[in-house]
């Protein structure tokens, strides 16, 4: 913990029907000193993907859905931008993240858009590649994926899984939406690192509720409950809440995995293969198959892995941004509980991760290389201001807020315009951890007519007209 500058650490391990292993290290929030323990909630982040597929699995065997029944027999007005695709997308491929669309975070992330509103913009978003002919990992699809569980099922995604799966498995710390959380609980809070040692607290609402994608929040004494419950078949008390063929079916290989789109503790697990199944990802180890899944929210960490084979689970919950040290905790708990050979995975992969921070800040001192200087901007302060829309991210706003320039991109993206050259911004978010992006104006008749950010072209909207988009 010292090594990774983890704040709070929760971890569990199973093995062969029982909780061998439940432990809180550290502190729930810097600088203060409730220590964490295995009661402790943490954001399970994307780890939720796994619970959202056995959701599913539970319709499947209700004969309330098939696995690839189209997504429009459930969700009717359903449309993405490629008529085929639309029509032949079906509930697998929601749980895949190979259904031809690139990473659209932005839409629940930065706008704060209602997963209805979401479901609508999905036909402005261009294919990255054919159905089914590749895999990006994304969170929008996921979140369709719990609008057919609400539909097939007749009551909300969040109801289904407390009904449905953590009351079953007594699982009474365990909440499926941040929200639901009650206030002063036992709580980790979500951390960033800044300046090596620097740690700031992170709001814990500061990143969108992603539901079915992402939004559960757990304890590691009840994730002991949910790897028992997948390592016995879907049985808890000897009652299936799974039929056998559909708990296989989550485990089993739907797509590859290309190299890029897996994790970099592979240059030491050195897989044959890299696949993702129903809300897992999977690889082999040491002649064993493994089934896991990360999970990152603004500030928090997760990881869930199985060696089902060895009836083995680990988890390890954590309260500091992409700490890695889940991935190193998760493999060298495997070498223990099946006695494999094992190495000194921290130490490893601190120097993986290392040169990949170098990296970044190669290219972020690159590009800051490229800053022309004593440039100044073409118009005054407030000429900037205004309301720039594009269809896919939504509503943008410019203000001058006592001679300085204010950007706001919904609640998790505010911050102010710093000059950078010519009509280029630097946007430095009031959320630090955030970071900075560059906002470029074009200029037409002596005012701006759009701003480009991150790809996104936002066109000017003259004050009297009527609000559109958001």
């Amino acid at each position: 913990m010292r090594d990774w500058k983890t704040t709070g650490l929760a971890v569990a391990v199973v093995k062969d029907g029982r909780v061998r292993f439940s432990k809180g290290y550290g502190l729930r929030e810097h600088g203060k000193r409730e220590p964490v323990d295995s009661q402790t909630l943490f954001a399970v982040a994307s780890t939720t993907k796994a619970m959202t597929a056995s959701a599913i699995g539970m319709l499947v065997d209700e004969g309330k859905v098939k696995w690839d029944d189209p997504v429009t027999t459930h969700l009717p007005n359903f449309q993405l931008h490629d008529p085929y695709a639309t029509r032949e997308l079906t509930v697998r491929d929601l749980l895949t993240h190979r259904g031809g669309l690139g990473n659209a975070d932005y839409l629940w992330y930065a706008s704060d858009f209602p997963a209805d509103t979401i479901m609508q913009k999905l036909r402005l978003l261009q294919p990255m590649y054919s159905l089914r002919s590749g895999f990006i990992y994304q969170n929008v699809i996921y979140i369709m994926a719990g609008e057919v569980i609400a539909a097939a099922s007749g009551m909300p995604w969040e109801a289904f899984m407390r009904t449905r799966i953590f009351d079953p498995l007594r699982m009474t710390r365990t909440y499926p939406l941040l929200r639901l959380v009650p206030p002063g609980s036992n709580a980790a809070s979500p951390h960033y690192l800044f300046g090596g040692d620097t740690i700031a607290v992170v709001r814990a609402d500061a990143a969108q509720a992603i539901g079915p994608a992402g939004d559960v929040w757990s304890s590691a004494a009840d994730m002991s409950k949910w790897m028992l419950f997948l390592l016995d078949s879907g049985r808890v008390d000897g009652k299936r809440l799974l039929a056998p063929d559909t708990w296989a079916e989550l485990f089993t290989p739907q797509v590859i995995v290309p190299p890029d789109e897996f994790y970099p503790s592979q240059e030491f697990t050195k897989p044959q293969w890299r696949t993702y199944g129903l809300g897992w990802f999977q690889h082999d180890y040491h002649g064993q198959k493994v089934d896991f899944h990360t999970g990152s929210l603004a500030g928090m960490v997760a990881i869930v892995g199985l060696i089902r084979g060895e009836r083995f689970g680990v988890y390890v919950g954590g309260n500091v941004d992409h700490s890695e040290i889940r991935h190193a905790l998760m493999y060298k708990a495997a070498d223990i509980w099946t006695g494999s050979p094992t190495r000194d995975w921290s130490s490893d992969l601190l120097g993986v991760y290392e040169k990949r921070r170098i990296r970044r800040d190669s290219v972020r001192l690159a590009a800051e290389a490229k800053r022309i200087v004593n440039t100044r901007p073409s118009l005054p302060p407030a000429k900037y201001a205004g309301s720039y829309d594009d269809p896919n991210f939504g509503r943008v706003t410019v203000s001058e807020v006592a001679g300085k320039l204010r950007f706001s991109a919904g609640k998790a993206l505010q911050g102010t315009l710093e000059h950078w050259h010519y009509d280029k911004f630097r946007v430095k978010y009031d959320d630090r951890w955030q970071g900075t992006d560059i906002v470029t104006f074009t200029i037409g008749d002596g005012v701006p007519s759009s701003l480009a950010l991150s790809g996104f072209a936002f066109r000017r909207i003259p004050e009297n007209q009527a609000p559109a988009t958001q």
